[in-house]
């Protein structure tokens, strides 16, 4: 196994992979096994809301990826293979053979990945507000973030959460923008580390081997997202034979955030089909 295991203590435990990382996670709640792994911004923290609805059905493992949140660096380069690399270290830390993947955004292309390299580790994937490879669109956004984040990195922050929420749900939840501009990435190591998790976005495309993965997979998405629109999500579901593609009116690209429930919903409902569908039936 790519991790040394290490027994949960009070929920937490930690991922040691082979360039020196060491990633922090946590577990909650009994049941199938879902791993969350968060976008851009990497942290376990993103899903705090969501992970405890979803451990009153699941065992919910979540963790910092590497050189964020309470996570080190390592060695290795952040690229999106390296990083599905770090999930297998964490399901190995946990002791988990197989775990339905849930990623959003960044989390989703980080699981297309790891179900290309060990789809034997993964029972289904959830892909939310992700994508496939690519565009003018997210090629031009991408490049923009970049251009502010070398500049003025609290006006990256004050942009990136003003395009991820709807600005009605923003304006009532005022703390996140706050939080976000407070926390923006202050040294130059922090620049760097995001640099490098924006420049392994722009060099990932899926296209050429999506179609031959044979796992169950749900897509969600939000009508009004303007980081991932909604036609990736219909590029995504070309790309992925047989996967369902579910979309909210609203929410904006958080949307797990900003409609906790209707996520949660659609994210149990579906694992619980999939495990009805994959049970022995009786003779």
């Amino acid at each position: 196994m790519s991790a040394v295991a290490q027994r949960a203590v009070s929920g937490e435990f930690e991922a040691h992979t082979a360039d020196g990382a060491v990633l922090r996670g946590c577990s909650q709640g009994e049941g199938p096994v879902l791993l969350l792994v968060s976008g851009i911004n990497g942290t376990a923290a993103f899903w705090d809301d969501n992970a405890a609805t979803l451990a009153r059905s699941f065992r919910v493992l979540r963790f910092d990826q590497r050189g964020m949140g309470s996570s080190t660096r390592g060695t290795a380069r952040s690229t999106i293979d390296q990083l599905a690399q770090d999930c297998l270290a964490v399901l190995d830390a946990a002791g988990v053979e197989r775990a339905v993947l849930l990623g959003h955004s960044t989390g989703g292309c980080i699981g297309l990945s790891l179900a290309r390299q060990a789809p034997d580790r993964l029972a289904g994937l959830i892909l939310s507000g992700s994508w496939l490879k690519q565009n003018r669109y997210m090629s031009a956004l991408f490049e923009t973030r970049l251009a502010i984040l070398d500049q003025h990195p609290r006006a990256y922050a004050a942009s990136a959460t003003l395009m991820a929420y709807p600005p009605t749900w923003l304006e009532a939840h005022w703390n996140v923008y706050e939080s976000a501009v407070a926390n923006a990435p202050a040294t130059n190591e922090e620049r760097q580390i995001m640099r490098e998790r924006i420049d392994a976005l722009r060099s990932f495309d899926g296209s050429a081997w999506s179609a031959s993965l044979t796992l169950p997979v749900l897509i969600l998405g939000a009508r009004d997202d303007m980081v991932v629109p909604a036609f990736l999500q219909d590029e995504l579901a070309a790309g992925l034979p047989g996967a369902r593609k579910t979309m909210l009116d609203t929410g904006g690209h958080y949307f797990p955030v900003s409609r906790p429930d209707a996520f949660t919903a659609n994210v149990a409902e579906w694992i619980s089909e999939i495990a009805a569908r994959a049970a022995p039936t009786g003779s």
